[in-house]
């Protein structure tokens, strides 16, 4: 079957959108050829800076033709509707429809409709078009005369050429004649822009791919990520080094290049006197280079590595040395700013952060720093840290924000503060901790260790959930602009990862006891243009300080303040229940199952999280085996007669059963299982060991299983009836010593 090979060349694409305007252009095209009933075998799209590509096999030569059946008027009905129903089917007369007869409705006319299928040449040339017009750029423009017309062409960068070929692989193809803005379709494309810029014909994919690489344009943008990493691996090789892998940089070269020619340039080895995080943030921005790292030290290396578009005569020196005049002059500014920042100590930077607004709503940076410290505090004998260097700690970790290097390369935060504290002579937790608290930043981060980092990261991290739910900007669907999420899942990773015992109601009950302070301070800030009027009217500061001091003992603002603090306390519970849904969703990402979850929380109480996975392991292991298979389908019955009993007789079963009025064997021997069962499994829920829990819940099995397949529950006696709707219900207590069996699937 036919191919199509569809080309738009451009200027530039920015690397950034190539990605996706490749993704774009193979959806928008199957999706039409599907829609129009021509289902294809395969397509594959391209990008280069200069070139968005597509090619689809198998696609039918025409449109299979359409029969289809359209249901008219009765017969004998009003003309206005035989008229509609003879220019909608496109019928002459009524003589050319048939009668359908219905016995109960009446007889009705009927139109056989044929419609004979389109060669996909003419679908092509008018899809492609509309394609091209709709193209879903995220900034696009116009340009040269063509703008000023109605209806101009609005691409991404001036479009020059569109190749547009449909044909068997056997056979010259056709050219799908279309035009866009004044740019007829044809088979006609260019080289590389410097090395082989002219004009050269195609016919299908595979002419046209190897016809781009001996112009010196390397298609696939895969391909070329192959050659710049081989390349480049090979180059730092033979100097004694290693490459610097860095995936993102490699995605953003590879977008920049259509010939890639990877060189190594070097710069003073002065510059590795600033921290190689810095030196790598500044080529990597500034220059889009790799840098090398010295195996026999560990460091980065003198060096760095280039992707250059085009093989220059001279070997590529000029390119070297210009790229190393401006990583020169760039690296001399991180040292200038490292140098700087050294100069003045972290505390000493802390006042400018009360002139800082973290939030409209929740005050300076300054005083949300004061919270971490103290909730850092609370939290340090909690996770076996030191109070005070947790405090320290704390204190100090967002005071890099302020730095002359953070300010250039934000994406250094925290590493920063690890270096300038270390500086200052700071203890190395404390230290690690300025770095950590942000940690971790995603399911792939790493999660700290040190007592000290993981109390301020919780510090940190608890602090913030709870400000944005009490003034009700939490996430919504897909938005999360505060990165509430990834918040909550690192407080659960942290939880988890160190095998720490908190009770989350408990310290987020510590979080917010800083918060009503916070929170009503932004409401006197908002009087303070108040004060300040009064003040001037009356050109007596005096004045202004009483008015401010009536208006925080205004009944109205204490109100506001009192309904601020039960803002929290609401918010707290909220928090707690997204803690919950965060850690579902792990355990489900790790392969638990949800509904087991669930069935532990609806125990009530259940906010220690470690714990709580320990119960949903156990449980998991135990449902796996037969013991556990058989008892929850007892379980599940017995629940399921209680609720139906219950709602007729509108009441529970609730209480001990009485031992008088067993009839049967299996009765008492239930009863006297379950009451074994109950005080073995507490003891061991009691001691944390969930395991020998389970264990002793196995024990229930063969009792429950007699007891169904040997007793009548709704006993005629209705006091035998009751007596043993209460033992259903002493199975149900049982087991919810270990998790809420009616919550468990299956």
């Amino acid at each position: 079957m036919p191919d199509l090979l569809l080309e738009l060349f451009s200027e530039e694409i920015p690397a950034r959108m190539q990605a996706k305007a490749a993704e774009d252009l193979r959806r928008m095209v199957t999706d039409k050829l599907v829609a129009e009933g021509l289902v294809y075998e395969g397509a594959k799209a391209f990008a280069t800076p200069r070139r968005l590509a597509l090619t689809v096999h198998g696609i039918p030569a025409r449109q299979a033709d359409l029969k289809e059946e359209r249901k008219g008027p009765r017969v004998g009905g009003p003309d206005a509707a035989i008229q509609g129903f003879l220019k909608a089917t496109g019928l002459s007369s009524l003589d050319e429809a048939t009668i359908q007869r219905d016995p109960k409705k009446g007889d009705f006319y009927v139109a056989l409709i044929e419609k004979p299928g389109r060669a996909t040449l003419d679908v092509l040339a008018e899809m492609l078009p509309v394609i091209i017009r709709t193209f879903p750029w995220p900034k696009s423009m116009r340009w040269g005369k063509r703008s000023e017309k109605p209806g101009a062409l609005n691409w991404v960068r001036p479009l020059h050429a569109i190749t547009a070929t449909f044909g068997l692989e056997t056979e010259e193809p056709d050219v799908v004649s279309f035009a866009v803005d004044g740019i007829e379709a044809g088979q006609t494309t260019y080289g590389h822009r410097f090395l082989a810029p002219a004009a050269f014909k195609v016919r299908r994919f595979e002419d046209y791919e190897a016809k781009l690489l001996d112009a010196k344009v390397v298609l696939d943008p895969g391909r070329r990520k192959d050659t710049i990493v081989t390349d480049a691996k090979q180059l730092a090789f033979a100097q004694g080094f290693e490459l610097v892998e860095d995936q993102v940089l490699l995605d953003e070269v590879s977008g920049l290049v259509e010939w890639p020619v990877v060189l190594m340039g070097s710069f003073d080895p002065e510059y590795l006197k600033v921290p190689g995080e810095v030196i790598r943030a500044t080529i990597r921005n500034n220059q889009k280079c790799f840098v090398v790292r010295d195996p026999k030290t560990g460091g980065l290396a003198p060096k760095f590595i280039l992707t250059a578009n085009i093989e220059a005569t001279d070997g590529g020196k000029t390119i070297i040395a210009g790229n190393e005049r401006v990583i020169r002059a760039r690296l001399s500014d991180a040292k200038f700013f490292y140098e700087t920042d050294l100069k003045t100590k972290l505390e000493d930077r802390l006042p400018k952060f009360e002139q800082i607004v973290f939030h409209e709503k929740l005050g300076t940076q300054a005083a949300r720093i004061a919270r971490i410290e103290k909730l850092a505090a609370e939290i340090a004998p909690l996770v076996g840290a030191d109070a005070a260097k947790t405090a320290r700690a704390a204190k100090l970790a967002k005071a890099d924000l302020l730095t002359e290097v953070v300010g250039e390369f934000p994406e250094v935060q925290g590493l920063m503060g690890k270096y300038y504290a270390l500086a200052q002579g700071e203890d190395a937790s404390v230290a690690a901790a300025c770095e950590e608290h942000y940690k971790p930043q995603g399911p792939g981060d790493r999660v700290p260790t040190d007592p000290v980092s993981v109390a301020v990261a919780l510090a940190d991290k608890l602090d913030i959930l709870l400000c944005f739910w009490t003034v009700d900007e939490k996430p919504t669907g897909s938005k999360d602009p505060y990165a509430l999420r990834r918040a909550a899942l690192g407080v659960v990773r942290l939880i988890l990862d160190n095998h720490l015992r908190l009770g989350l109601t408990s310290v987020l009950k510590m979080a917010g006891k800083g918060l009503p302070k916070t929170l009503a301070s932004v409401i006197l800030e908002g009087l303070r243009p108040v004060v300040k009027d009064v003040a001037v009217m009356t050109a007596n500061a005096e004045i202004a300080t009483a008015v401010l001091t009536s208006f925080q003992q205004d009944p109205a603002r204490s109100k506001q303040i009192e309904e601020l603090t039960s803002a929290i306390v609401q918010a707290i519970g909220e928090v707690r229940g997204f803690l919950v849904e965060r850690l579902k969703v792990q355990l489900r990402e790790q392969g638990a199952r949800h509904d087991l979850v669930d069935a532990v929380f609806a125990l009530g109480g259940q906010d220690d999280l470690l714990m709580v996975v320990r119960r949903v392991e156990a449980l998991g292991k135990f449902l796996d085996s037969d013991d556990g298979k058989n008892l929850l389908a007892g379980t599940k019955r017995a629940s399921n007669i209680l609720a139906i009993e219950e709602k007729k007789d509108k009441r529970r079963f609730e209480g001990a059963p009485d031992a008088a009025l067993y009839k049967l064997d299996e009765e008492k021997a239930l009863a006297e299982a379950i009451g074994e069962v109950a005080a073995e499994a507490g003891a061991a829920v009691a001691k944390e060991d969930f395991a020998a829990a389970m264990r002793a819940m196995a024990k229930l099995r063969p009792a429950v299983d007699a007891f169904f397949d040997k007793v009548k529950v709704n006993d005629d006696d209705a006091a035998i009836r009751e007596n043993r709707l209460k033992l259903l219900n002493e199975i149900r207590s049982a087991t919810r010593a270990v998790a809420d069996f009616s919550k468990i699937e299956g």
